[in-house]
């Protein structure tokens, strides 16, 4: 039986990969970070590269344990990556880079069905993320999961254009888009369209999921990094959404039919460094693990009091360094079988 089978965001959680902080950095400034990641930068000079402070990466882990803990107390399984050395350079005839992190699983795969998809991430840096997960991988293989990689991007220069509106950076040159930008209601896929993937990513994965699934590749949402900080959904029929980012006018049509919560204005928990890397709203990337129950950072008390008024109940946890290293709980994490069958939502 395939360890690798889910279908929503929301669906009672079995089995999850929490990521890890070991050896993280900032890789040095190229034309995909400042595109992708610091697209409110003037000057990429002003961009501090190299690893995080000690301390930072201390913590950070530490919490990750806690949160394994968590996970595991719910009757979970939890699994790791194995470590990489991210000072390596890696090189191709078009570009050269160093490494970035294992953080955040989220961003470079997703699970739809009994498919595990490698995503053709925009970050030259996050060229080879997948090493650091391919034994477990190999499991999951031959467990009776599907693991397929998209083309592998080429990253030229041409591909990104750090001039462009916020939004518009990415040209459709190649598919490109990390798994981040991806989210699953059963046979309902959403996909924003952004500075982290563009649109010939989403014909590429319509492609791959089949006519059982719609992609729906939505432009207008957020134009920066990923979409788990503007829509949530937290059982079936209800949704919480970033006031900041969606209204009426943008709401995905397939949600239309949803009850809406507003998530209200976030405690801004801080940032090490000169320029974050997730915005306040990180707060609202917490992780659902089953129908109308959810980790959430315990900092967020108006949160936590809006979601309780729901019937949401809430696992208290925390990530101090969510802003500076660009992941919360849902980013943090990747979840690969969830009790469920595959149902329409609509």
């Amino acid at each position: 039986m395939s360890l690798v089978d889910v279908h929503t965001e929301w669906d009672a959680l079995e089995e999850i990969v929490v990521g890890t902080v070991s050896g993280a950095q900032v890789p040095v400034t190229d034309r995909s970070l400042v595109a992708a990641e610091y697209g409110d930068i003037d000057d990429p000079g002003e961009i501090q590269t190299g690893p995080y402070p000690q301390h930072v990466l201390e913590q950070t882990e530490a919490e990750l344990e806690e949160l394994v803990g968590l996970l595991t107390g719910l009757g979970v399984k939890v699994r790791r990556p194995g470590g990489r050395d991210h000072k390596s350079m890696v090189s191709t005839p078009d570009w050269s880079s160093d490494g970035f992190h294992d953080y955040c699983p989220r961003d470079g795969f997703l699970a739809v069905g009994n498919m595990l998809i490698e995503s053709p991430m925009v970050l030259r840096s996050r060229f080879l993320e997948g090493f650091a997960y391919k034994d477990l991988f190999v499991e999951y293989l031959n467990s009776g999961a599907r693991w397929l990689s998209a083309p592998k991007p080429q990253l030229t220069d041409d591909l990104y254009d750090p001039t462009a509106p916020l939004g518009q950076r990415l040209r459709d040159l190649e598919p490109v888009f990390d798994a981040a930008n991806v989210l699953r209601f059963g046979t309902d896929v959403l996909y924003q369209v952004s500075d982290s993937g563009n649109k010939l990513g989403a014909r590429w994965l319509q492609a791959v999921l089949g006519e059982q699934y719609t992609v729906h590749a939505c432009e207008g949402l957020y134009p920066s990094t990923h979409i788990d900080s503007t829509i949530t959904p937290l059982r079936p029929g209800l949704v919480m959404v970033n006031p900041a980012r969606v209204n009426d006018a943008n709401m995905p049509e397939f949600l239309r039919g949803w009850d809406r919560i507003e998530c209200p204005e976030l405690v801004d928990t801080g940032f090490v460094g000169k320029h974050p890397r997730g915005s306040v709203w990180i707060g609202m990337n917490f992780l659902v693990t089953a129908p109308g129950q959810a980790i959430v950072d315990r900092r967020q008390t108006d949160l936590i009091r809006v979601l309780e008024s729901h019937k949401v109940e809430v696992i208290p946890s925390q990530l101090t360094h969510a802003r500076s290293l660009g992941g919360g709980f849902h980013c943090v994490t990747l979840d690969v079988r969830r009790r469920g069958e595959l149902a329409t939502y609509r």
